[in-house]
């Protein structure tokens, strides 16, 4: 009876700590004003909070074949996230003008330099 306390509320803490990280991603994501900003607050709310609210339900249901597929998709999650957020900060780079501009310039900085001590 004491263990079902115990797991009940170290499962509750998992699933409210997963809560609260997605609630601050939110304002995160509505505070920032640059887009790669954006992108990096809500990256990192989206995977912290999946990996608290699996966790927590993988502790509420006990270890089985049901945790095992929870593992899994926290799994997925944890590699396609980054992937994901990645290519939509390579989008933007892109499809931004003023900010394509910039790491151009930054680029023939280097070179200029590279030239100079050559």
């Amino acid at each position: 009876m004491v263990w079902e306390w115990i797991r009940f509320i170290v499962a509750a803490v998992f699933l409210v700590t997963g809560l609260v990280f997605e609630v601050l991603a939110v304002f995160g994501v509505n505070r920032f004003k640059k887009a790669l900003n954006r992108i990096h607050a809500a990256a990192m709310g989206d995977t912290l909070a999946i990996l608290f609210v699996f966790l927590g339900l993988i502790i509420m249901r006990g270890f089985s074949l049901d945790s095992l597929k929870l593992f899994l998709v926290i799994l997925f999650f944890w590699l396609a996230s980054p992937v994901s957020g990645h290519m939509i900060g390579r989008l933007e780079v892109l499809t931004n003008r003023h900010l394509g501009e910039l790491l151009i310039i930054r680029e023939d900085k280097e070179k200029e330099a590279e030239d100079e001590t050559v």
